[in-house]
């Protein structure tokens, strides 16, 4: 780039107005590197429809860069002589250059990232990796494993040294009152178009822009990434969210529409039985053969030969599903039966809120209660939650006290893990409850280095882990048939979320959380399928309804085994509700609905029957709005027990 050299009373607004220009032409390019890179879980966006959704865009990225810039946009604008001194202009230009790399550097990161989440990076990334102990070991692995994305930050970062030497000040001739007088009216200039800037404009009814405004330039709730950027996203939840009580029914009609209260039966008998989790890292249900038998004419094989085995003795769910896409979701879904809406339940300002957990009710009955996790204590916030959560003993790899078994990364190999939870459960009284959270099957995406060519490696390279870890869990049903314990156990195996998808049938907004849900009961007491819709959150009352459990008590889930057929499923990503009941699949942005798919006639979801079919539309809003009341009440007062 040219320096041009800009000697006037307005020299330093013009050099801003320069490089914010070039700036967005930056972030511009950003965006559609963001497609490009993710281009395969964007199915049906054409790059016609990228128009719109750059010029969206740039709404956001005016956001991010004016919060990004503050502090040079403010060096540059005050009615001060020393501003043109060689020193403060330095000063400046560094300022402008480590802000904007790190705001090059969030979007960057989203290229990898995304395929994991499906969302912007959002501020709760702080809290969900706050107690990471090996934070530097991540991120050079995260360096190496994607060392393209480094050289194209290093290309990007001289880009934005070039642009912050764009134009070089000098001092103007003369500096009068009238000079400080027009550089102050300059100055409150900025102000009013920063505050405009920030808001998204600047009449009275404009509300400040979020994450839900890039809804207006997309055609579906996922393609708002497209339109968003990283830096915006993290910005903008920061913040805490904070719950707002809606009334859209009486109590009593919330009550008899979506109860919460759960009652047993009046001649129900409780049934001692071990209960065992098996919370599996990353499992989509696409990579179960058993549960993919239309996949490629029923030629599809998946890559779990173990589980494939197991299902045949088990109760599986066909239409299963999680109710997030990160770990630190999973645990307060699946143990407690609570959902996150809007972000983390654990980071959030209602995570001390007093909560029901299968770990508490089956406590009172006088069960022992373990939960294992192969990281270093700590480690997403685990430790924590399990406390909180009512479970009396947590192993980690602390207590696994053995590093010949560290995988150099996030903790200890999943097959000698496992094989120490076998140990310590036989050395547990019956009955007890345990939940075992794997971790092997997780980016870097490695195996021991004794099973490196066992396991295949498929087209993702989550599959092998994936293979492994199912060996890790034939090995530890090996081991534990063999113990006086396992005839009188129930199994609860599930994934945490679902990952990056291959097939094209999971790379749909619906199936994006497709999980495994199994029960398994050894003695074939309890075996088939079922197609009924099940989530997370229907485990605990499920397993409690197994158990006979002759308490009531608080879920926002529902008991798979009930007769009933009018249950629903709900997630919530980035703000937008995910829907299911019966057949469709709708998305909502929790004011008004978004689209409507028939998933059993149309499960790529090509056909948006929003229009088309109002009275479905107003049905499953209804539903869901009887959902928001209960959680948003429920949470806001602290309501989440049986008193």
């Amino acid at each position: 780039m040219k320096k041009i050299i800009a000697q006037s009373v307005g020299n330093t607004f013009l050099l801003m107005a320069a490089q914010f220009v070039l700036l967005l032409l930056l972030y511009t390019g950003l965006r559609i590197g963001f497609y490009w890179y993710n281009v395969a879980l964007f199915p049906r966006v054409e790059w016609t429809d990228l128009i719109p959704m750059l010029w969206g865009g740039i709404k956001f990225d005016v956001v991010a860069l004016l919060y990004l810039n503050i502090l040079y946009i403010l060096m540059q604008s005050l009615p001060v002589p020393f501003k043109y001194a060689g020193i403060y202009q330095k000063i400046a230009r560094y300022v402008f250059i480590v802000t904007n790399s790190l705001g090059v550097a969030l979007n960057l990161i989203d290229y990898a990232y995304y395929p994991f989440t499906l969302k912007r990076t959002t501020g709760t990334v702080f809290g969900q990796f706050a107690n990471e102990k090996n934070i530097g070991r991540l991120i050079g692995d995260f360096l190496i494993d994607y060392w393209g994305l480094v050289l194209v930050f290093i290309a990007l970062v001289y880009l934005v040294y070039k642009i912050a030497g764009l134009i070089s000040l000098k001092r103007p001739i003369w500096m009068s009152w009238a000079f400080y007088g027009t550089q102050l009216a300059l100055l409150l200039l900025v102000a009013f178009l920063f505050i405009g800037g920030v808001r998204g404009g600047w009449a009275h009814s404009t509300r400040p822009i979020t994450l839900s405004n890039a809804g207006d330039y997309v055609k579906l709730p996922e393609e708002m990434n497209i339109v968003l950027n990283t830096p915006f996203s993290m910005l903008k939840t920061l913040k805490a969210i904070q719950l707002k009580e809606v009334h859209y029914y009486t109590e009593e009609e919330l009550d008899a529409r979506y109860p919460v209260i759960h009652y047993p039966a009046d001649s129900i008998t409780f049934k001692p039985l071990n209960v065992v989790f098996l919370i599996l890292e990353s499992f989509g249900k696409e990579h179960i053969g058993a549960l993919n038998k239309v996949i490629d004419g029923g030629k599809y094989k998946g890559y779990t030969p173990f589980l494939d085995s197991l299902v045949q003795e088990s109760f599986t769910f066909t239409r299963s599903f999680a109710n997030g896409r990160k770990s630190i979701d999973a645990l307060p879904s699946i143990i407690t039966g609570i959902p996150s809406v809007g972000e983390p339940f654990v980071l959030s300002i209602y995570s001390g809120n007093k909560t029901t957990s299968i770990a508490k009710l089956l406590g009172d009955k006088g069960y022992e209660t373990a939960f294992f996790h192969g990281a270093p204590n700590g480690s997403m916030g685990f430790s924590a939650y399990t406390q909180l959560a009512g479970i009396k003993h947590y192993f980690g790899k602390d207590e696994y006290s053995n590093d010949k078994d560290f995988d150099g990364i996030w903790g200890i190999w999943d097959e000698p893990f496992m094989q120490f939870m076998a140990d310590k459960l036989t050395e547990m009284p019956e009955p007890f409850f345990a939940s075992f959270f794997s971790l092997s099957s997780h980016h870097p995406f490695k195996v021991p280095e004794k099973y490196q060519g066992v396991f295949p490696k498929g087209p993702l390279p989550l599959h092998e882990p994936v293979g492994y870890t199912d060996y890790a869990l034939r090995q530890f049903f090996e081991k534990a048939k063999k113990a006086p314990w396992f005839e009188n156990t129930l199994f609860v195996l599930c994934a945490d979320h679902s990952s990056v998808s291959h097939l094209p049938a999971y790379q749909t907004q619906a199936n994006s959380f497709a999980i495994p849900i199994i029960f398994y009961r050894p003695g074939g007491e309890w075996k088939g399928m079922s197609d009924k819709l099940v989530q997370q959150i229907d485990i605990l009352p499920t397993v409690l309804n197994y158990l006979g459990y002759d308490q009531p008590y608080f879920s926002f889930g529902f008991d798979a085994l009930s007769s009933n057929k009018d249950n629903f499923l709900v997630n919530n990503i980035g703000g937008v509700f995910n829907f299911f009941q019966g057949d469709y699949f709708m998305t909502h942005d929790g004011i008004k609905p978004i689209s409507l798919f028939n998933l059993k006639e149309d499960a790529l979801e090509r056909d948006n029957l929003l229009s088309k079919q109002p009275l479905m539309v107003d049905s499953l809003d209804q539903q869901l709005k009887a959902f928001i009341q209960q959680y948003n009440y429920r949470m806001i007062h602290n309501s989440l027990v049986v008193e």
